[in-house]
């Protein structure tokens, strides 16, 4: 029986992923690489490192460390800048209600986001205090698809990881979850997140109910 869920953040509760996209589309423009929402695809659920390096490889480039630390900066502080106009009601509908039942149901809450950001999210989202635990991307040393962001917030809940449900967004997130020997709901395209045990549109639809009935 399932005695924890873990959430990710961008794309399961909020749609931070688009102030990613912007934010990495502006670099790409300057760097003249042309990036598109689609080739955003790729960068979900990866570090903004590996992220880095992918819009670099599109564009045939080369550089330095030093360099491409300063991009990344450059990168993160647009997308603060984005982020720090979130509302409380950009979060999806009907997920901070699931969350709520979830808990009244004895079964505890956790986020986890290979995110650096992911506390400020929660702040303006004004969500913080209803996650027993936060992993973020400042807590872990490898990202998705290593299970360790995951392995870490079922330690922080002191609960087995074969009795975790997570839910995500992402492949690589996918991956990691059946990595930590999760169980893990998709939520978007069944095309892309064919590996997960569950796949819906939207958050809320993979309800209490169906959390429950897992065995």
């Amino acid at each position: 029986m399932i005695q924890a869920v873990i959430f990710d953040l961008d794309g399961v509760l909020v749609d931070t992923a688009h102030y990613h996209f912007l934010a990495w589309q502006r670099l790409a423009k300057e760097l003249g690489i042309h990036f598109t929402e689609q080739e955003n695809e790729q960068l979900k659920g990866v570090s903004r490192m590996r992220s880095l390096e992918i819009i670099l490889e599109m564009g045939n480039l080369q550089l330095s460390l030093d360099e491409m630390n300063k991009l990344a900066e450059k990168k993160n502080k647009w997308f603060v800048q984005y982020i720090n106009k979130i509302k409380p009601d950009e979060i999806f509908p009907g997920v901070k209600e699931l969350i709520q039942r979830i808990r009244e149901s004895k079964i505890k809450v956790a986020l986890a986001s290979s995110s650096k950001n992911a506390n400020t999210v929660l702040d303006l989202l004004h969500i913080k205090n209803i996650f027993d635990a936060l992993v973020d991307g400042t807590m872990i040393t490898h990202t998705k698809p290593d299970p360790e962001i995951f392995l870490l917030a079922a330690k922080k809940l002191n609960v087995l990881p074969s009795q975790c449900l997570v839910y995500e967004d992402a492949e690589a997130g996918v991956d990691a979850a059946l990595a930590a020997g999760m169980k893990c709901v998709g939520v978007g395209s069944p095309n892309t997140l064919r590996s997960a045990h569950f796949v819906v549109a939207a958050t809320p639809e993979f309800t209490l109910e169906k959390i429950k009935s897992i065995v």
